[in-house]
């Protein structure tokens, strides 16, 4: 419904959204998984199968974004493991291979994948949630704090790995569910009472992947985090941006994370 812009640039692909859900046959309703939980069976298979994806991890869930023109390979790439589903008119409906056979070519093999630099700033975060009822009540900061007190863009090559801090909201508004990820400061802003969070309350630290914008055809950004991560079941939630991929870790964990990437990056080399 957003009008053409010379302000706005917009991806050439449309994107379908895949959940994984971790009770079998029945979609509706059910815990889902983390995204180092499904790397190995969903994000690893769809990367060796040359689809790029983009992950959204919010505080209820996780969701796949692929092309839709991917959807044949990624049906017939999970249809081994797992049940799929499409929703119709709100129920959930199985899929078969035969459903999206038509244009699937077998993949060639694929070359290894480009292991991108990270960066790990010294910014604390906090993964948040808000009662939808109550978001009046901070709707004003909201907008305030998406699109009045950011910094300008740092200049192109400036994103060296003596990153000190990042400048970073994430709000998402998803069948209903609200999900926040601001920084430790940036929380402080808003009233307390009103933003939910674990019982741990617990702060994370992000790792940015790209030393200069991705795009968006190539594929296995996410595995190189959400495989290590998962191989030392350490959790993540995970936000693909328009440029840069982001992980947050628990804040405990960041030293042992940055080890394990530095280990996959000098193995790559």
């Amino acid at each position: 419904e957003l009008p053409p812009s010379e302000f706005m640039q917009v991806a050439d692909s449309t994107w379908l959204v895949l959940s994984v859900v971790s009770n079998g046959r029945a979609p509706s309703g059910s815990q889902a998984t983390g995204v180092t939980k499904i790397a190995r069976s969903v994000i690893a298979p769809l990367a060796e199968h040359h689809v790029s994806v983009l992950m959204l991890s919010t505080y209820q869930t996780d969701f796949i974004l692929v092309r839709e023109r991917d959807l044949p390979v990624v049906i017939h790439t999970l249809a081994g493991e797992f049940d799929i589903y499409k929703e119709e008119s709100g129920e959930c409906v199985p899929v078969t291979c035969d459903d999206v056979s038509n244009g699937f070519l077998k993949p060639k093999p694929a070359a290894s994948p480009t292991l991108h630099p990270v960066q790990s700033p010294q910014t604390r975060f906090c993964v948040l949630t808000v009662a939808p009822d109550t978001l009046p009540a901070i709707a004003t900061m909201l907008i305030d704090v998406l699109f009045y007190s950011h910094s300008p863009p740092r200049e192109p090559g400036a994103t060296g790995q003596d990153l000190d801090s990042i400048t970073f909201f994430a709000f998402s508004l998803i069948e209903g569910y609200i999900s926040i990820v601001m920084d430790a400061e940036t929380q402080k802003r808003f009233p307390s009472d009103l933003l939910l969070t674990s019982s741990t309350g617990e702060l994370w630290r992000m790792v940015r992947i790209g030393g200069q914008p991705l795009g968006f055809d190539e594929c296995g950004i996410v595995a190189q985090i959400a495989e290590p991560l998962a191989a030392a079941d350490i959790s993540a939630y995970y936000i693909s941006t328009f440029n840069f991929d982001h992980a947050l870790v628990p804040e405990e964990g960041i030293a042992e994370v940055i080890q394990l990437l530095q280990q996959r990056q000098d193995s790559g080399r």
